[in-house]
């Protein structure tokens, strides 16, 4: 059977490359998904010659370029736009980067494990990828507002926004895709408007309206769409009468194989028992304390 493909990629291309004249109008999520990648680098004592930096409108290279320690560790980076790239099919040899980082963009992947096989082999032998992508608590709230509004007027309601991946699938994704010491964790930020229609405004200027292959044959209409808006204002109201939108980023993070990596011991391979680290007595199954 065929995977599961729910983004059309030329749609998604399409809104990147409409988005590239309005992001930094909305860039804070991207800011600060470029800023916390900075971070993390920063705790990683060891230079990054080659890096590949796959979304993120260039804000990496910026957020770098504002730690003069950690940008004298980073060499040539490459700047790859997802208006113009599939990353389930790159065109970089094996073994290129030293470093790859992903702001924000895998989320748009049809196969995801695919990617992930592509971006290790991209990398050299103990190569970090550092990748953050939009996590399934994303935009919940619109997602409830758009269900009900739809379902209450015609009866039915067809796929509006896009399925995100969830935190406890990232790093079991990342060891099928052959990465050591694979990690994932999660962001939540929540996001206050005045108006519903602001938060769709912010969406379009990302580029992160839904580019689904799917779409409903009904088209989304104003009378969906105002109902929608009046059920987000009722459940999803702060004191201050303004609405929030929950957006879960999930950071992961692997390393291309190398010899040199920590390894797991064998079972029965310790040389040290626990009950000696501990200064206790070390008790069979079936014997009771006291004995």
């Amino acid at each position: 059977m065929n995977s599961p493909r729910p983004f059309e990629p030329r749609l998604v291309r399409q809104r990147k490359r409409r988005a590239r004249a309005t992001l930094r109008d909305a860039s804070f999520l991207h800011e600060r998904v470029a800023a916390d990648l900075a971070d993390r680098l920063e705790a990683v004592p060891r230079p990054f010659p080659r890096v590949l930096a796959l979304g993120g409108g260039g804000l990496f290279s910026e957020a770098i370029a504002t730690r003069p320690e950690l940008a004298a560790r980073i060499g040539h980076v490459i700047e790859a736009d997802l208006a113009e790239i599939d990353p389930e099919q790159l065109p970089y040899a094996a073994q290129s980067f030293d470093l790859i980082v992903s702001p924000l963009a895998l989320h748009w992947v049809n196969d995801l494990p695919g990617a992930l096989i592509q971006l290790r082999l991209a990398l050299k032998p103990d190569g970090l990828l550092l990748a953050s992508l939009f996590g399934g608590e994303t935009l919940q709230e619109l997602r409830l507002a758009l269900i009900e509004a739809e379902s209450e007027l015609t009866g039915g309601a067809g796929p509006r926004v896009a399925p995100f991946a969830d935190l406890h699938d990232i790093a079991g994704l990342l060891q099928r895709a052959g990465y050591a010491l694979p990690a994932a964790d999660r962001d939540v930020v929540v996001v206050s408007y005045g108006e519903p229609m602001r938060l769709l405004a912010d969406l379009r200027a990302m580029g992160e309206t839904a580019a689904l292959s799917e779409r409903s044959p009904r088209g989304l209409s104003r009378r969906i769409l105002a109902r929608a808006f009046e059920i987000y204002r009722a459940r999803f109201s702060d004191d201050d009468r303004r609405v929030r939108a929950t957006f879960e980023i999930l950071t992961a993070t692997g390393w291309a194989p190398h010899e040199s990596q920590q390894k797991a011991l064998r079972p029965g391979s310790a040389k040290t028992r626990l009950a000696d680290a501990l200064g206790t007595k070390e008790q069979s199954a079936g014997e009771k304390p006291g004995d």
